[in-house]
């Protein structure tokens, strides 16, 4: 009985739990502004931490050094395809009834990619001018290429240096197993497949059908053949030969960019005594150059998404985006342009031969140039002196060069010098450079020595679109000396005093070598470094107006670009300015 009263409510109140509530529900209703402040707290809190994030972000953009590993394989074999000749291809050409075809070859294999964005092998074939019946015999040796086969597909165009290139048509090659006894493809014959190819080709070669005994679809002949298990690790794909070179010339880039042929700005005599002037020409060098791989797997890095417009660019996305990657497509293209004056050859793998045919195309330590240059992942190295003369101002070159891969093994500039002193280190005290100095037996009073000993390359990680990792420059040295044996070379971190001594005495001895050299280029700027800060004090015209204009009226452009005596002392200085690495996070370590 006790327990039941005190149990019971007294007096006709509730219990305890009872009154809290209650309580509770009169608070609720008597303060509603207390029950949104913790709603108000908890969104000034993601406020910040979404600022916190885009400071973050903006102070460490993504992008740079890429850590991931190479999928394993268990094995992998090592194939010479041979892209013999090709007949019965159809005319493309009316003025000269003829064809100008190569071959653009794409390998592909079962083997998972680092990254899907990683770029599939390629391998283009120097162009046979004039000819139907073409005949290449261009080896491609690869290595890595998995026991459970590839796909070959060979594309054939019809060169048009001045418009777009024409398809002739396709052939695919399917392979789906390799072992020690595969038997390889021995000069076989392969019809050509006209889907997708040019409209404009194979009407004329109809006409022809109809009136004539010719024959409507050409052969393509190939070879692969086995050489062996490639060495281990086994995960991925990469070309070992040819070390195979091109240069690229180009008249109208030289005119937007001042590059000059040799002794086109000097007057010539008519025999009275005086010098009438003479017509300028102009001309731009771009240069490849396929090393043998594999490439360091430590040398792996991705765009940096330094600005909102970057990611876009690379990715195609929206409006911007697709008209940014376009015009990149469109410079590399136009830069890298092959035509009638491209020169092709081939030079003996990682041999003294091949650090020469290197000098040759940087024109030895003459006229202090710098380079800008990019690594791609299969080993292909590009290289130009450029400037933003000549192309979309506000457009990377180092994008430009990669032709917007997303992922690449190295970019920056780098340039080179002769050395006093071949026999003793590059960086030994006692050792004197030019153009540094004036050293006898070379550039400028007499023609460079032929000799790799002679000559020091450095190459730094300069490039704000793909930021390479500094503490990776020793790999990329390995694999430059392994390639140029005998070249000495020096990589240096872009933000080193020193380097940027270096690169202010190179522009120097530009001034006073410029009408020697074989080529005058404007110094190299670029979109790296200092030149982060300058997109924010651009012109006032719109970045996506400029890119537009120049997409929508490529001549336009052209003109506006080229050199003038009002602008020279502003173009002078912004290089100067750009070529200066920035002193703060211009490289990611």
């Amino acid at each position: 009985m006790s327990d039941e009263k005190d149990d019971a409510p007294l007096n006709g109140q509730s219990n305890g739990t009872d009154t809290n509530n209650q309580q509770n529900g009169d608070e609720g209703k008597k303060d509603p502004e207390k029950q949104q402040q913790p709603e108000h707290q908890h969104k000034l809190k993601d406020k910040m931490t979404k600022k916190q994030e885009k400071l973050r972000l903006k102070a460490n953009p993504p992008g740079g050094f890429d850590a991931t590993p190479i999928p394993s394989a268990p094995d992998g074999y090592t194939i010479k395809f041979t892209f013999h000749r090709a007949k019965n291809l159809p005319v493309s050409d009316l003025n000269s009834r003829s064809s100008d075809p190569y071959v653009h070859a794409t390998l592909t294999s079962a083997l998972p990619k680092r990254h899907k964005e990683d770029p599939d092998m390629i391998i283009r074939t120097p162009t046979v001018h004039k000819n139907t019946d073409p005949v290449w015999d261009t080896e491609w040796i690869v290595a890595g290429i998995p026991s459970s086969g590839f796909r070959l597909k060979c594309r054939l165009y019809d060169e048009d240096a001045s418009d777009h290139d024409d398809r002739l048509g396709n052939v695919t090659v399917y392979v789906n197993r390799i072992g020690p006894d595969w038997q390889g493809i021995k000069d076989e014959s392969f019809d050509i497949k006209k889907r997708m190819a040019s409209k404009r080709a194979y009407l004329i070669r109809s006409c022809a059908v109809m009136l004539s005994d010719v024959k409507m679809s050409g052969n393509l002949w190939l070879s692969a053949e086995l050489l062996g298990e490639s060495e281990k690790p086994h995960g991925r794909m990469y070309t070992v030969g040819l070390t195979s070179w091109v240069k690229h010339y180009s008249p109208m880039i030289g005119r937007i960019a001042g590059t000059k042929a040799p002794g086109s700005s000097q007057g010539q005599s008519d025999g009275s005594g005086e010098n009438k002037p003479k017509t300028e020409k102009y001309d731009f060098q771009a240069n490849q150059l396929q090393l043998e791989g594999p490439v360091p797997a430590e040398l792996y890095h991705r765009f940096v998404e330094f600005k909102p417009f970057v990611k876009g660019m690379f990715s195609k996305a929206g409006l911007r985006g697709r008209v940014l990657n376009h015009a990149l497509h469109h410079q590399h293209a136009s830069v890298y342009n092959f035509s009638n004056t491209t020169e092709y050859g081939t030079v003996k793998p990682k041999s003294e031969e091949a650090a020469l045919q290197f000098l040759k195309m940087v024109h030895f330590d003459e006229g202090g140039r710098i380079f800008t240059y990019v690594l791609t992942l299969d080993g292909l190295l590009r290289f130009t002196e450029t400037g933003k003369e000549f192309g979309i101002d506000l457009l990377s070159k180092h994008t430009m060069h990669s032709d917007v891969n997303i992922y690449i093994a190295c970019s920056g500039e780098f340039f080179v010098r002769r050395l006093r002193h071949p026999e003793k280190s590059a960086t030994s005290p006692e050792q004197e450079t030019h153009p540094n100095s004036d050293l006898p037996g070379g550039p400028p009073n007499s023609a460079p020595p032929k000799n790799p000993h002679s000559y020091e390359l450095v190459i730094d990680n300069d490039s704000g679109t793909y930021r390479p990792k500094g503490l990776v420059l020793p790999q990329l040295k390995e694999f430059l000396k392994k390639n140029f044996p005998g070249l000495h070379i020096i990589t240096m971190e872009c933000t080193d005093d020193a380097l940027s001594k270096m690169k202010d005495e190179q522009r120097e001895r530009k001034k006073k070598e410029g009408r020697n050299i074989h080529m005058v280029q404007n110094s190299d700027d670029e979109i790296s470094s200092s030149d982060e800060e300058a997109l924010d004090r651009h012109e006032k015209k719109s970045r996506r107006q400029r890119a537009l204009d120049a997409v929508e009226d490529p001549k336009k452009a052209a003109r506006d670009l080229m050199p003038g005596g009002h602008g020279r002392k502003e173009r002078e200085e912004r290089e100067t300015e750009g070529d200066r690495p920035e002193r703060e996070g211009g490289s990611s370590t």
